[in-house]
């Protein structure tokens, strides 16, 4: 079975690190044509070169700009061109008590996580409607489905993001195009290596420590151990194939067994 997009143009959001850019550099292997995404030129500029250089192979494009408004979001689609796989990626995470978050707080995750991809979906679909053809991958988390005490707000905009999904699949029914969520699990980007040595003993090496951190405080994972960006890459690849067609609406999980639930 072999994964081939060659002549399909990919957009990744946020993919000048972690998730995005493991996502962006699995489409390009696959033969897509690859818009790299991030608010600033420079950084999608080194990004992509760092890419090339893993493999002079890459058809990469950049596309700067900042997506959750909406002159930022015209610049990346004008230098992206036709979208026929899009992969909403870009997002915001960050701890608070569930009696503090501001108005101003929730009305920003909701700008960041849902509106920007309801943004571009409102903008792609119909080009890909039109040609018969298109994959649409909103990346949420886990989160949605197992909300964080900490990050209610967070988890609020992912759970939204899978009603997003769902929605747009249904106006995309019959159409030749897809869309799908996926649920990431707790995952190796980065910071988050500082972050597992804050809770566990910094003398174990890395390999341990990620153990003893999703031990004590990710015990709901039957993975245990963090998930590597590239294995929820290797699920987009798939889903933004040929090879899923007969996948859209749903919520795929690749979170290491962390939901305690037997569906979705």
């Amino acid at each position: 079975m072999r994964i081939d997009l060659t002549g399909r143009t990919a957009l990744v959001t946020g993919s000048t690190q972690g998730i995005g850019r493991a996502i962006a550099a699995t489409l390009a292997d696959a033969g897509a044509r690859v818009a790299i995404n991030g608010r600033s030129a420079s950084s999608v500029a080194s990004v992509i070169t760092e890419l090339r250089v893993e493999n002079a192979d890459r058809t990469l494009v950049a596309a700067p700009g900042d997506v959750t408004t909406t002159d930022g979001t015209d610049a990346v689609l004008a230098a992206t061109g036709p979208v026929d796989v899009l992969v909403n990626n870009l997002g915001i995470f960050g701890a608070e008590d569930a009696l503090t978050i501001s108005d101003d707080e929730w009305r920003r995750y909701f700008e960041v996580n849902v509106l920007a991809a309801v943004r571009l979906i409102r903008a792609t679909l119909p080009g890909m409607k039109e040609r018969g053809w298109g994959r649409v991958l909103n990346i949420a988390s886990d989160s949605a489905v197992v909300i964080p005490a900490e990050m209610i707000h967070y988890g609020m905009s992912k759970t939204a993001l899978l009603a997003v999904s769902r929605g747009f699949a249904k106006d995309a029914a019959g159409t030749g195009v897809t869309v799908n969520s996926v649920l990431a699990g707790p995952t190796h980007t980065g910071g988050v290596e500082t972050f597992v040595y804050e809770l566990v003993d910094r003398a174990l090496p890395w390999e341990d420590a990620q153990r003893e951190f999703m031990r004590l405080h990710r015990p709901q994972s039957l993975l245990q151990r963090l998930i590597e960006p590239e294995e929820i890459a290797n699920m987009v690849a798939y889903l933004a194939s040929p090879l899923a067609s007969a996948t859209t609406g749903a919520a795929v999980r690749v979170d290491g067994g962390y939901i305690d639930a037997i569906v979705p």
